[in-house]
């Protein structure tokens, strides 16, 4: 068997057989198919695409590249929540306390923040001495004491993925379904849970853009983990504008103190709320969603949700005390509003420009070597729907680069879209695929 054979097999929009998909991964992790090589056969795919059973076959090669993670001595239902990535995404942080002060194990392993789109460990770093890097016994032991841990991605998971997204990133063939769905699902499976749920955004500030997009998406990656035994679900969900007012690390992370505070943004709620059910139904806690959002706020108003936040940070080194006292989370020295020019209603946030103007303060990166300022970010003091008037503060930058605000200002007056009509309210879940 020759790579230069399965490429020309895919050029002509051929189906790959499985020992053919299993050679190319073999060859990525043992160095026998070269860069060149792989990228073309990776552009061959990005032209012509992949049936369900190519799909499928790739995803299984690469989990099966790397470690496997076995939770099974844990319990019987696992539960993870991956994001397609967004712009104010923090709710995996609200997410794994409420799961697991409902007594369903969480474990869930993420990524830093790359480009625009905000990372979970990037957000959980910003509280001082919070351990993200834990070996494995010590990710599993914390699971299984807590019923949950959130550590960063392991290298050893599903390594073909990673030998492949570096030669996508160079190649401009990361936009191409089987591809996304491979390299999502092959993760999640690695990670060892057996029920996964998919928040899967689409709008301006993600990186699907289109709710038709979104759902062939999704519609791959669920039939994947099914032939693969994992249950798999997805969620699909607007990200036109910003989640919550708070965009960057330790604005987020007091944002969803406040959320297991009781303090929650509807947009927020409504996500949040729709995932913890979509879970509780694969884990087989609810039959129906009015005693699932029961059931969750009683773990708001109880303060259960808040405290497992609170274990959660103790157990892996953070300082907890930033649950009472924000000033203890990093602090820009520099806090500038940002004005309304017009009165009206706001219609629409641009979720992209605001993601934008953050990483210019700081917040983001383009490599995953890049530095990043903790305390760098925007708080959106009006939101979809809210009136304005024309001079009032409408958003407050945080940053330590004074040069930056300028700009980034005025991506945010652009980001704002101010209307003389009253907004309706709007639901941000598009669809649920099983």
């Amino acid at each position: 068997m020759k790579i230069v054979d399965i490429i020309e097999k895919k050029k002509k929009g051929l189906t790959l057989t499985e020992e053919e998909i299993k050679f190319f991964i073999d060859g990525i992790m043992d160095n026998s198919i070269a860069d060149y090589q792989a990228s073309a056969l990776l552009m061959a795919i990005y032209f012509k695409g992949m049936t369900l059973d190519e799909t499928t076959w790739l995803t299984k090669y690469m989990v099966e590249s790397g470690e496997i993670l076995d939770l099974s001595d844990i319990s019987k239902d696992i539960v993870d929540k991956h994001s397609t990535g967004g712009v104010g995404d923090k709710i995996t942080l609200m997410f794994l306390p409420l799961m697991a002060a409902a007594g369903i194990h969480t474990a869930k392993l993420s990524g830093r923040g790359l480009g625009h789109t905000g990372g979970t460990i990037d957000k959980l770093e910003s509280i001082p001495n919070f351990k993200t890097d834990l070996s494995i016994d010590e990710f599993k032991a914390k699971v299984k004491e807590l019923n949950t841990a959130i550590a960063s991605q392991t290298l050893s998971l599903a390594p073909a993925d990673g030998k492949l997204y570096a030669l996508r990133d160079v190649t401009s063939t990361v936009d191409i379904i089987p591809l996304i769905a491979s390299s999502v699902v092959s993760k999640k499976i690695a990670s060892g849970a057996n029920h996964i749920v998919l928040d899967v955004k689409c709008g301006s500030g993600a990186f699907i853009k289109t709710p038709e997009e979104a759902e062939k998406l999704s519609t791959v990656m669920v039939e994947v983990g099914k032939r693969l035994n994992r249950n798999i679900c997805a969620v699909i969900s607007s990200m036109d504008q910003p989640l919550g007012r708070a965009i960057g690390n330790s604005v987020e992370i007091q944002e969803v103190i406040e959320f297991l505070k009781g303090n929650m943004e509807v947009d927020l709620k409504e996500i949040t709320y729709t995932l913890c059910q979509t879970a509780f139904e694969k884990a087989g806690k609810f039959s129906s969603k009015e005693e699932a959002y029961k059931y969750l706020d009683e773990l708001i108003e109880s303060g259960k949700a808040l405290e497992k936040f609170r274990e959660i940070v103790k157990s892996q080194n953070g300082d907890d005390s930033i649950i009472e006292d924000y000033t203890k989370l990093p602090q820009a020295s520099i806090k500038y509003e940002v004005k309304a020019t017009k009165d009206g209603f706001v219609k629409n946030i641009d979720a992209l420009k605001i993601a934008k103007a953050c990483k210019n303060l700081g917040a983001g990166r383009d490599k995953k070597s890049d530095p990043i300022d903790y305390s760098a970010g925007i708080y959106l003091t009006q939101k979809y729907a809210e009136p304005v008037c024309e001079g009032e503060t409408i958003a407050v930058l945080y940053t330590n680069k004074n040069e930056a605000i300028k700009d980034a200002e005025k991506l945010v007056l652009e980001a704002f879209e101010i209307t003389d009509d009253e907004q309706p309210p709007k639901s941000l879940i598009y669809k649920i695929i099983h």
